[in-house]
Parts: C-alpha cells; sequence; structure tokens
C-alpha cells in the first residue's frame, strides 16, 4: 500500500510537469478512483489487525521487544600450540618475531594488529610466536589474553594478572585491580597478545592501552582482529594482514589430519578426490581442518564424494568448525548489515560486484537506513560496502578505481546462503515459493525449475544465452512477479521488448545492459516513475532513446549506448533527480546535450569509449554537485576551453577525476578542477600520449590523496611543485620511460604511504634501495614498490 501512494504521488508530479488536464475517468491518474480503491484497501487491512489484535487477547499473548544485542559466545583461546600441525607461515611467523625483536622509536607500547577472516590463523599464528625460544628468553613477561566480545576493562585486568602471575584476583575491585597490575607490569619488559578483539570504540581501547603504560622499554603488543576497523583503531604500524595458505600448504595439511602418517599412499583414489575438496577451502586452515578431520574416520569412496560436492554450508557443523566461526563474524554485524550481505548470496560464487551495481539494488528493496535525515542513499550504500569490507566480508578485487569491485570469499558466500535461507536463491539451488530474490541462469537451468509462486519475488537476475525464447519467458515471469523491484536481463540476447509487457508499477531497477539486437526501447517504460536505475550499457543497437524518458523522474542512475550522433532536447536533462549519468560505448555520439546544467543533483559522471565525441557541454563546469567524472577513451575529444570560460567556473565538489585514453590531449584541463582543487582526493591519468609535463598549478590539489599516472610516453618530468601535496598518501607511476628523475622536495610529502615505479627504467635506477639517488627523498614511504 505504501507503495501505492508513493507511485500515486509520482504520477501526479509527471501531470503537472506536463500540463496535462484531461484525465479518463477509472484511469490509473484519476484521484478519485485511487481514493476509492485504497480506501477499500485500507479498510481491509484494519480488518486484519483487528482480527490479530483478538487472537492476542484471546491466547493471553503480550508484546516482547527482542534485544538488538549480540549474543555473546565464549571462545576461549590459550598460548599453546601444537607447532608440528602449522604449515606455511614461516614467513609470517618471521614477520612478528622482528616487530618484537627490532627497537623503534615510538614512546608508546608498539602495536601490531593481525587481521584476517575467520578461520585463516590469525591466532595460530600468534601462538607460535609466543611459544618460539627467542620470544621466551627476550621477555620477562609473556601474557595472553583471549578478549572476545565483551571489551570490559576490569575483565581484562583479572585476565591479564591471572595470565602473568597465575593470581585468582576476581573479588577485587577495580582501583586493587589496577594496583596489582601496576605492580606486575612495572619495569617489566613485556610481551602481551590481545587475541580475537572486536571492540570498535576508540575509547575503551585507550583506556585499556593506558593501564599497559607501565611496562619497560621494548615491551610490545600484538592484536589479532577480524576487523580492519579495529586495527586501524589499535595499532601504531601498518596492521600485518595474513594471507589465504596456498593450495600446496592446503593440501599438506588436509592430508596430514585425514589420513595416518604415510597412509594417503594407500589412498590414491581418495587422495584425488581430496584435491578438490582442498581447492573448495579457498586457502582457509579451519576451513581444510573441518574437512580433513570430518573425513579421517572413513575411507569410504562415497562419502569422500558427497563432501567434495556438497556446498559446505548445508553440511553439519560442530561449535568449532569453519561455519560456526565465521557465523560469529555475521552475529557482530549490525542489522542493517545482515540484511545487504545475506541478499549478496543471491550472486553467483566467485561473482565481481561493484559499487556502481550493488548500491542500486540494495537501494531498491529498502536495505539502506540511516540516522542522519539528510545522508544520500548512495553514501549509505557506501559506507555499507566500506564496513563489511573492513569485517572482512567483502574482497576488494581491484586497485582502488572510480568503482571498486569487490567479491565475497566461497566460505562467506556459504555463510550469507546459510543465513537467507528460503529468501534467496542463486545459480544451482533449488527454489522454494517463498524466494524473493532470484537469479536463474537459463543456459544452465531449465526453465520448468523456475518456481510456479513467484508472488513473494522482488529481485530478479536472468541470464541466458540464446537458447530459449527469452521475450516471451520473460513476460511470463513478469506477469507473475507483481511485487518486482529489480529486473536484471542483462545478457540475455533479448531481440526486442513488447510495447504489451506490464512492468510492475513499483520496479526501482532494470537491466538490459549487453542486449545488443535490440533496435528501440517500448514507450511503456517510460510510464515506470518510480523506476532509479535503468542500464542500457552495451545496447549498440539501440537507434534512439525513447521520446518521453523525461518522464522518469526518479531515475537516480542512468547508463546509457546508442547509435545517435546527438541526444534530443528536453530528453536526459530533464532527469533531474539523476545522481549518476554513463555514456558506454556510443560510437556515433559526437555532442551530449548542451543543457546539462540542469542536472544540478548529478554527483557522478563517466564517458567510456565515445570515440566520435568531440566536446564536452558548456554547461558541465555549473554542476556543482559533481564528485567524480571519468572520461576514458575518446579519441576525437578536445578538453582545452576558452581563457575567459574559467573565470566563470562556479565552486565545485570534485573528488575524483580520471582521464585516460584521450589523445587529444597536451596539458591538464585546468577548468574542470577550477574550484575542486581543496576538494580533489584522488587523481588518474592514463594513456595520454601528447602530454609532456604536469601543470604547475598542481600545487593547490591540497588534498590529493592517491595519484596515479599511467602509460605517458612523453612525460619527462614532473613540477618540484608537487612537494605541495601534503595529503598525498599514494603515488604510482607506471609506463612512462622518459621520466628520469623525480622532483626536488619528495621529503616533504610525509604523509606518502605507499610508492610505485614500474616501467620507468630512467626513473627505477635513480630510486633503487639505499644507493639511488633519490632513494633519500622517498625512504619514509612505508611501502616502496621499485620495479624496472
Amino acid at each position: 500500500m505504501i507503495d501505492e501512494f508513493e507511485i500515486q504521488a509520482l504520477r501526479r508530479q509527471v501531470l503537472e510537469r506536463t500540463g496535462k488536464k484531461v484525465r479518463h475517468f477509472f484511469s490509473g491518474s484519476n484521484p478519485l478512483a485511487f481514493r476509492f480503491r485504497m480506501g477499500y484497501k485500507i479498510r481491509k487491512a484494519n480488518e486484519m489487525l483487528n482480527e490479530i489484535a483478538t487472537s492476542m487477547a484471546k491466547f493471553h499473548l503480550t508484546e516482547k521487544h527482542e534485544p538488538n544485542d549480540v549474543i555473546h559466545r565464549e571462545r576461549e583461546t590459550y598460548s599453546f600450540v601444537n607447532t608440528s600441525s602449522v604449515i606455511g607461515r614461516d614467513e609470517a611467523k618471521q614477520h612478528l618475531i622482528n616487530f618484537l625483536m627490532n627497537p623503534t622509536d615510538e614512546k608508546d607500547i608498539p602495536v601490531l594488529p593481525i587481521v584476517g577472516i575467520g578461520g585463516i590463523g590469525k591466532t595460530t599464528l600468534a601462538q607460535l610466536v609466543f611459544n618460539e625460544e627467542s620470544v621466551k628468553s627476550h621477555f620477562e613477561l609473556r601474557i595472553w589474553v583471549c578478549v572476545t566480545e565483551d571489551f570490559d576493562t576490569k575483565q581484562l585486568m583479572i585476565k591479564t594478572i591471572q595470565s602473568a602471575t597465575g593470581m585468582n584476583c576476581k573479588d577485587m575491585n577495580k582501583e586493587e585491580l589496577h594496583k596489582v597490575l601496576q605492580d606486575c607490569l612495572n619495569g617489566k619488559r613485556f610481551f602481551m597478545v590481545l587475541d580475537d578483539v572486536w571492540n570498535e570504540d576508540k575509547k575503551k581501547w585507550s583506556e585499556l592501552k593506558d593501564l599497559l603504560c607501565g611496562g619497560a622499554q621494548w615491551s610490545r603488543i600484538i592484536v589479532t582482529t577480524r576487523s580492519r576497523k579495529v586495527a586501524t583503531i589499535t595499532g601504531t604500524i601498518p596492521s600485518y594482514d595474513l594471507e589465504h595458505l596456498s593450495y600446496e600448504n592446503c593440501l599438506s595439511l588436509f592430508l596430514q589430519l585425514a589420513f595416518k602418517e604415510g597412509e594417503e599412499k594407500q589412498y590414491g583414489n581418495l587422495v584425488i578426490i581430496g584435491e578438490g575438496i582442498v581447492h573448495k577451502c579457498k586457502g582457509v586452515a579451519l576451513a581444510v581442518k573441518t574437512l580433513g578431520s570430518l573425513l579421517c574416520s572413513t575411507r569410504v569412496q562415497h562419502d569422500w564424494e558427497l563432501v567434495r560436492d556438497c556446498e559446505l554450508w548445508k553440511m553439519k557443523q560442530e561449535e568449532n568448525d569453519i561455519l560456526p566461526a565465521l557465523k560469529l563474524s555475521y552475529d557482530h554485524l549490525p542489522w542493517y548489515l545482515k540484511q545487504c550481505f545475506a541478499f549478496c548470496s543471491v550472486f553467483p560464487k566467485d561473482f565481481e560486484f561493484s559499487t556502481f551495481r550493488l548500491i542500486p539494488l540494495w537501494m531498491a528493496n529498502g536495505f539502506l537506513q540511516s540516522p542522519y535525515e539528510n545522508e544520500e542513499p548512495e553514501d549509505i550504500g557506501k559506507r555499507y560496502i566500506q564496513e563489511l569490507q573492513s569485517r572482512s566480508f567483502f574482497q576488494q578485487v581491484e586497485p582502488e578505481s572510480f568503482f571498486s569491485n569487490f567479491k565475497m570469499h566461497d566460505l562467506f558466500h556459504d555463510l550469507a546462503l546459510s543465513v537467507a535461507q528460503n529468501e534467496v536463491s542463486s545459480c544451482n539451488h533449488y527454489s522454494t515459493g517463498n524466494v524473493r530474490h532470484l537469479w536463474f541462469d537459463l543456459s544452465k537451468q531449465d526453465v520448468s525449475q523456475l518456481p510456479n509462486n513467484l508472488s513473494h519475488l522482488q529481485s530478479l537476475f536472468l541470464e541466458d544465452e540464446g537458447k530459449v525464447d527469452s521475450e516471451s519467458l520473460i513476460a511470463e515471469v513478469i506477469s507473475r512477479s507483481k511485487h518486482l523491484r529489480v529486473l536484471d536481463l542483462a545478457c540475455c540476447n533479448l531481440k526486442q521488448l513488447s510495447n504489451s509487457t506490464r512492468y510492475p508499477k513499483q520496479l526501482r531497477v532494470l537491466s538490459l545492459a549487453y542486449n545488443g539486437n535490440i533496435k528501440r526501447l517500448p514507450n511503456c517504460i517510460c510510464n515506470l516513475q518510480s523506476l532509479q536505475t535503468l542500464n542500457l550499457a552495451g545496447c549498440r543497437g539501440i537507434e534512439e532513446l525513447p521520446e518521453d524518458i523525461r518522464y522518469l523522474i526518479s531515475l537516480r542512475q542512468l547508463t546509457v549506448t546508442t547509435k545517435q550522433t546527438r541526444l534530443q532536447e528536453n530528453g536526459i536533462s530533464c532527469l533531474t533527480s539523476l545522481r549518476t549519468l554513463a555514456f558506454s560505448e556510443c560510437e556515433n555520439l559526437e555532442k551530449l546535450f548542451e543543457d546539462i546544467q540542469n542536472l544540478t543533483a548529478l554527483r557522478e559522471m563517466i564517458i567510456y569509449e565515445c570515440k566520435n565525441l568531440v566536446s564536452l557541454p558548456q554547461g558541465l563546469k555549473y554542476l556543482t554537485a559533481l564528485e567524480n567524472l571519468a572520461i576514458s577513451d575518446c579519441e576525437k575529444l578536445d578538453l582545452t576551453m576558452e581563457e575567459l570560460e574559467l573565470e566563470r567556473k562556479e565552486d565545485g565538489s570534485l573528488r575524483e577525476l580520471c582521464i585516460e585514453g584521450v589523445p587529444k590531449l597536451e596539458s591538464l584541463p585546468q577548468w574542470i578542477l577550477l574550484g575542486s582543487t581543496k576538494t580533489l582526493q584522488h587523481l588518474y591519468i592514463g594513456e595520454l600520449e601528447n602530454v609532456s609535463m604536469l601543470p604547475t598549478w598542481f600545487q593547490h590539489l591540497t588534498s590529493l590523496r592517491s595519484l596515479k599516472i599511467d602509460d605517458c610516453p612523453k612525460l619527462s618530468f614532473l613540477p618540484e611543485e608537487m612537494q605541495h601535496l601534503t595529503s598525498l598518501q599514494s603515488l604510482e607511476i607506471d609506463d612512462c620511460p622518459e621520466l628520469s628523475f623525480l622532483p626536488e622536495g619528495m621529503q616533504h610529502l610525509t604523509a606518502l604511504k605507499r610508492l610505485k615505479i614500474e616501467g620507468c627504467p630512467k626513473l627505477s635506477k635513480r630510486c633503487i634501495k639505499e644507493t639511488g639517488e633519490d632513494w633519500p627523498m622517498i625512504a619514509h614511504a612505508r611501502k616502496i614498490i621499485v620495479k624496472r
């Protein structure tokens, strides 16, 4: 009902804009008919609520509020480890020992966080180091504290004293505990492991650290955590990200657990099956241990094949096995992230998704909630993704760029399927009538496997390689899915869309991407006033955008591929709700629409492979809300602008700029950045064959955090003014063979954390560690990669 009220309000907005006065009686626009229909529905809803209230009284039911707190599970760890069962961690172990043994200039106790997903081996690595003989002899005190969920200062003091002295002090108050702790640590060189830390409250961490400040110089603390946010709060030096075990190490561990010593030689058939089982563990030690231990008691080939072929989330799990370990991470998620994570199980395993694609899907399903009244849904979505990445639920698969790509580790995908239960169904999983989000691959699954009951369906993703009559099937599925909010028909080999298809009026996302044979879009799509995202990327056959596209007044994201040379006036420029606008592979397009300044809410703009585009509209400089701009592979594009126009540039808010594959460009266009010199944070320039130098006005980019320069064959030097980029944290220079030295003053870039130089033979020679002429200027960077 709420959807219907929203749709009616949007419909009235369209009618007011177009000035239509005549409405057909009982049409969808007739207000009297709408009031009559909704009044009836409200009366029926009230009757249902009254029946529920009567039933509650009859059975003496009372309302009970479910607490939001995480259910705490005691997961106590200890310092002992059987070193013979640890495989593949020699390099990580040595890194930690170097941290413990080497001197440091830090005044406070140095803290090194070990970060990784549950089950990857963080605790085991800490145990290895804790029990190393050289570590034992180096420290006067070694303290092991399993922190887990409850970061209570009093309990942590009790555990610390108990580990250090063996004293039982549970009956002491805080003041007494503090005195005992200070006596225990005072003047002593101690090594402390805080295992399994979840606390993200900086104040609580500071309180604990203050209690530990009495130790002698050379004291050290190691923290193990699943959360990058915890690592940021606790660490005084960059965290150690624990990598997955190699396949070879995983196989060795699996065979060690599944067989007695030497027994695997008798069961070559099982070893082959075991290799497949190890592949599904994806380098996570606890997954290997779980499955290896499961099979140690059976030598029946069928049992092994069942484990290899079964989804991990469907197997029975003991408390200390892999899925319960990961479930602990899920239990710690805020409620608003739980539904977002579970939704992602709709994607197949190993599927890569971008912020560009995922956020509109969450938005369409009503998952984005904010405590702040004016926060944009896109910003909420980005914050959610950052939180899930910080907690290792998402892995970034590409370096940070205009739209970052992510995927879920297979084990987290299994976890997502287990918590989503019957509401989400992805490829190769049986679907029930209650499914709300469905991914269906027509090339791998028979049409008969589609659920008969689609009445609850909210998201539908169809894939096809042209093996079925997609058009008729899609029309049938849509007719059975009255509550559909997401319809993704990308790569379905569609040839046309029927104008008679009745799309659900509450549809929020429609993707027709990479259906290259579609020539025209039916005008009925323009009646979808709730539509927020329309993706036409790769639809190279589209001859013209629909005439009434201006009526899609809720559209926030639009991606266009078209054969047009020019875009019609009063079309896209009327879509004033747009936040993201992308032109992709518009090979004939010569100019964009001139009234682009009407898009006052536009925040992201992408122009990609528009090979005949000659210029950008003058109105672009008036888009003061624009934060991200990417221009790529536009061979004829001229980005110069008259100096007279530069003075008229409004204050901007550009944060990210990408310019690549624009061969006519000889110098970076200052007009794009004017007004945004204090806001720009990320700049990428690449494949600019005629750029020989960077401009001196670079010095004004005082907020720039990352700069990547790639494939600029004529670039011969960088301006000395670069030393003023005091916020720069990452500098990457690739394939600039004429660049022979770094500018003076690079040592003033004190925020620089990462420097990468590759494909620049002259420059690389000067940046060789210790001996290179430019090395003293860059030695302060935390991570330096120099390749010839």
